[in-house]
């Protein structure tokens, strides 16, 4: 009598085992990284009503972050820039460039530009750049090397794990306020000079965060 299945099919159970094992460890990697914002927001580029290049203005031309983003020092946001800032340079620079007829329609009309927002926290996270900066967290921490970037793109998950492993070590990322947004800054290999320069500071604070954290 001719066997009803292969004999492959011997197989079946040991594969079946294999599958009841690792079927679940291998379902929980592929949600903790697809679902990770390090795969669902890093990378993240929008699309922006005018083709603003980071690269050319502070890469090239050397502007500071904070002619733009004025508030960072002193709010718990950094500010988009009013048409107001843009035009301070484009009533004479490319003033009749295609590329900034929405600015220059902006400006006219009082009508404020509709920037797409890049990083975004939860509504829960409580987080204020004034604190940061104040603490000498550069900007490349978070943003990346923005002077290189044709189009600003999320570098970072900032997620709470990703942030708490800041917070426990933060040296890594504190440098003299002075330097914050020197994107091209490096820390000296000289541990106590960088205390010096970070104004007698400890070099490993302690890990706790502020408030709720504590």
């Amino acid at each position: 009598m001719s066997q009803i299945f292969p004999r492959s099919w011997n197989a079946l159970p040991v594969i079946a085992a294999i599958a009841v094992v690792l079927g679940p460890t291998l379902a929980t990697a592929g949600v903790w990284y697809y679902f990770s914002p390090w795969y669902t927001d890093v990378g993240y580029r929008p699309t922006q009503p005018v083709p603003y290049s980071h690269r050319l203005h502070v890469g090239e031309l050397g502007l500071d972050c904070r002619y733009c983003h004025a508030s960072v020092e002193t709010s718990n946001v950094a500010n988009i820039p009013p048409t107001q800032t843009c035009m301070n340079c484009h009533l004479t620079v490319k003033k009749d460039s295609e590329a900034l007829a929405p600015i220059r329609d902006s400006a006219q009309s009082g009508r404020p530009m509709h920037w797409i927002r890049v990083h975004k926290l939860p509504d829960f996270a409580y987080f204020t750049h004034r604190a940061h900066v104040a603490a000498g967290i550069g900007c490349v921490s978070c943003h990346g090397r923005i002077d290189e970037m044709e189009v600003v793109t999320q570098m970072m998950p900032l997620s709470m794990s990703w942030c708490l492993d800041c917070h426990r070590n933060p040296t890594p990322n504190r440098r003299p306020v002075s330097e914050v947004t020197n994107m091209r800054w490096t820390p000296p290999r000289d541990a106590r000079l960088l205390a010096a320069q970070l104004g007698g500071r400890p070099v490993n604070p302690p890990t706790a965060c502020s408030g709720c954290h504590r």
